[in-house]
């Protein structure tokens, strides 16, 4: 399993173990997969895609191989790249004699000009088809479950959103389909008969326009009738900004996807059913799946989301502790408090922090800065948390994503705001003694250029204004408990 992470890979592990087989997922940072609940169920291979040494050990002695690797943010040539990483892992499959690829990509109408992010799912697919490798590639339209992007996008647009005015392509025909059965596929899949190498169209029950599944789900929400003004002058760069602008999803992302809205994505064939035949109460349909979302929403219980993934291809980020950093800049802010509440009592607040808890300091300065972030293209404050109950390796929250968590007492953050260096925030439960407990307070930031540095001292007289509060109104909080 590659891709084991992300949205629909770290759901497809689980899927994978419950029928039945051995699993071996190949991941690039070894933490985030050990934070999964499965970790203890698989076999665990660190490889980075683009090295072919790496892939060809990690796909050694396997026999089915799950290709769901992307590199959709990393800028303007993601294809090319998803191309090379590809062409690495067919080559590596065929060396280790693997008998068996499965690719999940995009639906492909024939008479109509593709957006490149269909254009690229496309070309991943064949390469994997020429290989000497039988591959099965499965063509989807829009993935319905808790998490998912294309999920997300809907579900803001429509509950943020009484009355809009929309581009044309909320008139595309689209065939979604629900997560659960996009893993049924999946898993179907690993028992196909050897002489089956081709492209097999996946979707739903229905086929519907954008527009008719934002009022569907208005419907379930127990939303008002939406009332949408679709107009043909919005270019997709200006609709990615502004589904970044509602949504969780930022721009960089929301562009390739709303490109893709343009394409009418509906199954020319259900060829699929030979071979993995639907159950006996069908394919989920779009009200059942979005029902299925929201109570896992609600429930907290949202297993995997878009924002989890990593990106296939990008560079990994040094700690703060390497040997790279001896000589470097790294400046640093530190503050150490003695709190009159249990160590559990104190982890149970740092471990809830952002989302819907916010920062515990200055909400007014944190709401600002992630106004500001969304304005030159970063995520913002809107990613929020996968649930507010506990946090994993990988996981974001807000613009903030999860370097390391460790025994309930240390977690480092790492910014993914756009800033002109790296930054880190860490948060430590310390000794107990008298009845308090240590609360150790860091934050990080190795500058990059002049305006680095420049960046920090602007700053660093608000850090006694915001990490000051922050820090005293955690302790609080974890004293009120």
């Amino acid at each position: 399993m590659t891709g084991a992470t992300g949205y629909v890979g770290g759901r497809l592990v689980t899927a994978l173990l419950d029928a039945g087989f051995a699993v071996r997922v190949m991941v690039r940072d070894e933490r985030k997969a050990r934070a999964h609940t499965w970790a203890n169920r698989v076999e665990i291979a660190v490889a980075d895609a683009t090295k072919a040494d790496q892939v060809a050990a990690a796909l050694d002695g396997i026999d089915v191989a799950y290709y769901l690797l992307h590199s959709i943010s990393t800028g303007g040539d993601f294809a090319e790249t998803e191309r090379l990483m590809a062409e690495t892992f067919v080559t590596a499959a065929e060396d280790a004699s693997v008998k068996r690829l499965v690719y999940l990509g995009g639906m492909q109408p024939s008479d109509e000009i593709l957006s490149m992010h269909l254009k690229s799912r496309a070309a991943v697919g064949q390469v994997l088809l020429d290989s000497k490798v039988p591959a099965a590639v499965l063509q989807a339209g829009i993935v319905m479950g808790s998490g998912s992007a294309s999920f997300e996008m809907l579900r803001y647009l429509t509950e943020r959103l009484p009355a809009m005015i929309t581009p044309k392509w909320v008139h595309t025909r689209i065939q979604p389909i629900a997560i659960r059965d996009v893993l049924r596929y999946l898993v179907g899949c690993a028992d196909l008969p050897t002489d089956v190498n081709r492209k097999f169209d996946i979707g739903g029950p229905e086929v519907l326009t954008y527009l008719d599944m934002m009022q569907r789900f208005a419907g379930v929400a127990g939303l008002s009738r939406r009332r949408v003004l679709p107009v043909p002058v919005l270019s997709p760069g200006l609709s990615s900004h502004w589904v970044g602008l509602i949504t969780p999803v930022p721009a960089s992302l929301a562009r390739p996807l709303v490109e893709s809205l343009k394409n009418t994505v509906v199954a020319n064939e259900q060829d699929i059913k030979k071979y993995v035949p639907d159950p006996p109460e069908g394919l989920i349909g779009f009200e059942r799946s979005v029902e299925l979302a929201l109570v896992k929403i609600q429930n907290l219980d949202v297993p995997t989301r878009w924002s989890s993934a990593s990106t296939a291809g990008a560079p990994a980020e040094g700690l703060p502790t390497d040997p790279d950093w001896a000589g470097g800049s790294l400046y640093t802010d530190e503050r150490t408090r003695e709190v009159h509440a249990s160590p559990e009592k104190l982890w149970a607040i740092i471990e809830g922090i952002g989302g819907k808890n916010g920062w515990y300091s200055w909400a007014l300065a944190w709401w600002f800065r992630g106004i500001l972030d969304r304005a030159v293209g970063g995520p913002g404050l809107r990613r929020g948390r996968r649930t507010q109950q506990s946090l994993m390796v990988g996981d974001t929250v807000d613009f903030w994503r999860v370097e390391e968590s460790d025994d309930k007492t240390f977690l480092r953050l790492r910014a993914e705001m756009k800033l002109p260096g790296l930054a880190w925030l860490e948060l430590q439960v310390g000794s107990t003694e008298g009845g308090t407990t240590t609360f150790h307070h860091r934050a990080l930031f190795h500058p990059r250029g002049l305006l680095g540095h420049a960046y920090w001292w602007v700053i660093y007289p608000f850090h006694g204004i915001i990490f000051g509060s922050m820090q005293r109104n955690i302790a609080k909080a974890a004293e009120r408990l």
